[in-house]
């Protein structure tokens, strides 16, 4: 599945859901689920600046499609960042680039969120996409 249709599954998932609670158990659940960062990646380096919480990620290159893991010391946020790993992991590094995150204004994410952890996800995305630009440089 490529990015758009990912992220339509992600939109269609979270529009089930009534209220606000649901989704965040939903998310929490989300979480549980995330591939979980290697203990030996959980460097400073790889924790993303302007989150509140602690939010480890790793990028690795499998043939030309980029893989994330990840994980967070707080539930919401791991919550958060496995649903831009799902959209975003097995991808190519041009098509993440790429694309845009309108699907998280769609599930209604970031007005839902307390501003630091709205500024958290801003910062998130923006690692994952440089991740992306990095890794596609050595496939030029």
């Amino acid at each position: 599945m490529d990015i758009k249709e990912i992220q339509e599954d992600i939109i269609a998932e979270f529009s089930m859901f009534d209220d606000w609670m649901q989704r965040y158990e939903y998310m929490i659940e989300l979480g549980k689920s995330l591939p979980l960062i290697e203990e030996t990646y959980k460097t400073d380096d790889n924790i993303i600046k302007g989150c509140q919480s602690k939010v480890w990620v790793h990028a690795e290159l499998e043939t030309d499609k980029l893989v994330f893991t990840a994980d967070s010391d707080a539930i919401i946020t791991k919550g958060i960042i496995a649903i831009l790993i799902r959209a975003f992991s097995n991808q190519k590094p041009k098509d993440i680039i790429e694309a845009d995150t309108l699907f998280i204004d769609k599930i209604g994410l970031k007005e839902h969120l307390s501003p630091t952890r709205a500024n958290g996800l801003v910062s998130m995305i923006k690692q994952l996409k440089l991740y992306a630009v990095a890794y596609q440089t050595q496939l030029k």
